[in-house]
């Protein structure tokens, strides 16, 4: 009997395929790739026209030689790495590496892991293609140029274990272009005016804004103007000018891409980019459901098409009309219209299974792994779904030549929103149900307010993604490793969500934007990017973008070398005292985390752990409380004068004392709370 050999990255995966295909088959994982260019020098000959030099990765030749042996049984095989360009090179270095040359052998791809999709993937087997590999083997070559040709010169002008990188480079200076707009931000200050209006035969006063007057907007700028409308108004009487009643439409959000996915877990289950692709690479490879074996449960994670195939529309639709009714269900797909050019042989992000709702797989699944795939199957089913509709309601009153608006909304029609809701959603409020324009308002209460404009937001992993997808920057499988790179690196640092650069970051940026302005321009990185889709077409050979791109870089190096002036980046000095020598300990860092190291090493060689202050004094023995961890890594507030005091609390102190019983308030969230459970003090937490 024939046999055939299935070749995929990962074990999970083979686990789940296995179970489709009959005896006649064997699966293998490869373990992703197999061959790269070398570690220990740049691997590409340029005296040559930029040949690469592959090597076998270190610790793969065992797993080759068990390969060549499964190579030798089979009569026919085929390459079933990812549907990517990453998938197709590493199934090209594959059929390299093994010598299938003289071989039965091709390449299979499946958006789906199910026995439908993998089966007809076997029937649709064709070549590896080429232009793909070539667009990798283009980006790759590319990556390591800038990688090896710009590191050495932050290693020597800055200090040792610093990196470039052609994306994080441009990633890293949309941070510190933020940072700059931040601090180069001036607020200014305005003002809102509030009119409480008292209606006849209502208990509830309606709320109105001020709008300007009835022919036109206005701003208010300060104090004074406020007090001069307030007191042209005076005691004039209001009427009701104007009530309109509509209709609003929301219509329902398309199904999940590598980016929004990555921005919906942030926002909602409070994932960094890296958790959520570790946890939707488990869930497409497959995990164990009770009574199915392996299964896997969403479609391939790395794309940016919202396109979906005709049997999931109606598979989704079906489900739709059988659980919330046939008025609920779309009566056309929903698409994204967008003029970029998208890897549309992708679908969008969706379950597999339409039977498997969260509901039915929970038990089976980790916390983190069941929030995710139910975020994916929500959003998925919300997008076959009908367009929420409001009833909404204007008011527009005037007095005194000025006038007031308010506005209020009503669901009407769900349709979407039984299922899916994001999180920035908030219903209007109600406005008084007997209103009409001869409604008579009995008197009206008037109140200003200063604020002051706020500069923009600091970066957060999920805009910057956002952000760096609208720039074409990267592509969707480029994001989380880019931002964990920077992280790691200590070029930027992450505190409540937000990303902030570290004076490290602020050096290698400058460095990058004085030496090498095109790596960090963002539209020559997008017209890369561009020119690269235009290899994987065949449009254009990777060796002409591989050969326009070296010399500039190598000129640029050449200079920066002979040019940039040495800096020196001084470690933070603590007030800690080092017991041994006597001299101020300085703030280190480590493979984990920050620790305090006597600055006279190699002489003097003690170091200790680093315990944060936060400027709050121990309520206990009047010294400093720090931020301590446990043995499993989680964080609590304990005294800095531990064993001796066993002050420790797992919320943050907040420094005020309870107005109640005078013990230690403690932070909740929106909340400060009293942290003596028999008190329950609870008051607001003031914003900053």
């Amino acid at each position: 009997m024939a046999k055939n050999l299935v070749i995929v990255e990962s074990p999970a995966k083979a686990k789940t395929i296995k179970k489709f295909l009959g005896s006649t088959y064997e699966v293998v994982a490869s373990n992703g790739h197999v061959r790269d260019l070398p570690k220990s020098q740049l691997g590409i000959d340029v005296e040559h026209d930029f040949e690469p030099h592959y090597i076998t990765i270190r610790g793969k030749g065992e797993l080759l030689a068990k390969l060549r042996k499964e190579v030798k049984k089979a009569d026919k095989i085929y390459l079933a790495t990812d549907p990517d360009r990453e998938g197709e090179a590493i199934s090209w270095h594959l059929s390299q590496a093994l010598k299938l040359e003289d071989k039965d052998y091709n390449r299979i791809t499946f958006n789906e892991i199910t026995k439908t999709a993998v089966k007809a993937s076997i029937k649709q087997a064709r070549e590896i293609d080429m232009d793909m590999v070539a667009s990798q083997q283009a980006r790759r070559m590319i990556d390591r140029m800038v990688g090896y040709g710009i590191s050495p010169v932050l290693w020597a002008k800055v200090k040792r274990g610093l990196s470039a990188g052609r994306v994080q480079s441009v990633a890293l200076r949309i941070i510190c272009d933020r940072e700059n707009e931040i601090n180069a931000f001036v607020p200014k200050e305005y003002w809102t005016l509030q009119a409480e209006f008292q209606m006849e035969g209502e208990k509830k006063p309606l709320i109105a804004k001020f709008y300007g007057t009835p022919d036109q907007k206005m701003e208010i700028a300060s104090k004074e103007e406020l007090d001069g409308i307030i007191k042209e108004i005076g005691k004039k009487k209001f009427h009701v000018a104007e009530l309109k009643k509509g209709e609003r439409i929301k219509k329902p959000p398309v199904p999940f891409t590598t980016s929004t996915l990555q921005q919906e877990a942030a926002k909602q289950l409070n994932f960094s980019t890296q958790k959520t692709m570790r946890l939707a690479q488990q869930l497409y490879e497959g995990v164990e459901i009770k009574g199915r074996g392996s299964v896997g449960l969403i479609t391939y994670l790395r794309t940016d098409s919202t396109r979906v195939s005709v049997e999931a529309d109606q598979a989704a639709k079906e489900y739709i009309t059988a659980h919330f009714g046939e008025e609920n269900c779309a009566k056309g797909a929903v698409e994204k219209k967008d003029n970029k050019k998208i890897q549309d042989a992708h679908e969008a992000i969706r379950p597999t299974y339409m039977d498997l709702d969260p509901v039915q797989v929970k038990e089976q699944l980790s916390r983190d792994l069941f929030r995710l795939y139910q975020l994916i199957w929500k959003r998925f089913i919300a997008s076959r779904m009908e367009n929420a509709r409001y009833e909404t309601t204007s008011v527009k009153i005037d007095g005194g030549g000025y006038r007031f608006t308010a506005s209020a909304s009503r669901p009407v029609f769900l349709g979407f929103q039984n299922v899916y809701k994001a999180q920035e959603e908030e219903e209007k409020g109600q406005l008084t149900k007997n209103l009409t324009v001869d409604s008579n308002i009995k008197s009206a209460k008037l109140q200003g307010e200063q604020h002051f404009t706020q500069p923009p937001a600091h970066f957060t992993e999920a805009s910057l993604v956002k952000t760096l997808e609208e720039l074409g920057i990267g592509r969707p499988s480029t994001y989380a490793p880019t931002i964990t790179t920077i992280l790691a690196r200590r070029y930027i640092t992450k505190e409540n969500k937000n990303l902030y650069v570290t004076e490290l970051g602020e050096v290698v940026n400058d460095i990058m934007i004085k030496s090498f302005p095109s790596i960090v321009d963002v539209s020559f990185t997008a017209n890369l990017e561009g020119l690269l889709d235009c290899v994987e077409e065949g449009v254009v050979n990777w060796k002409t973008v591989v050969r326009n791109f070296y010399p500039d870089l190598k000129s640029a190096v050449d200079k920066a070398e002979k040019e940039l002036e040495h800096i020196t980046i001084e470690d933070e000095v603590t007030d800690v005292v080092c017991e041994e020598c006597g001299r101020n300990m300085v703030i280190k860092y480590g493979p984990h985390g920050k620790f305090l190291a006597c600055p006279g090493f190699p002489e003097c060689r003690n170091t200790k752990p680093y315990l944060e202050k936060i400027g709050v004094e121990c309520p206990q023995c009047g010294k400093e409380i720090v931020i301590r961890k446990t043995k499993k890594g989680r964080r609590y507030y304990g005294c800095e004068n531990n064993p001796d005091c066993d002050f420790m609390t797992w919320q943050r102190p907040s420094g005020k004392k309870c107005p109640q019983c005078g013990g230690v308030m403690v932070e909740k969230g929106t909340k400060l709370a009293c942290l003596d459970p028999v008190c329950g003090y609870v008051e607001a937490a003031k914003k900053e």
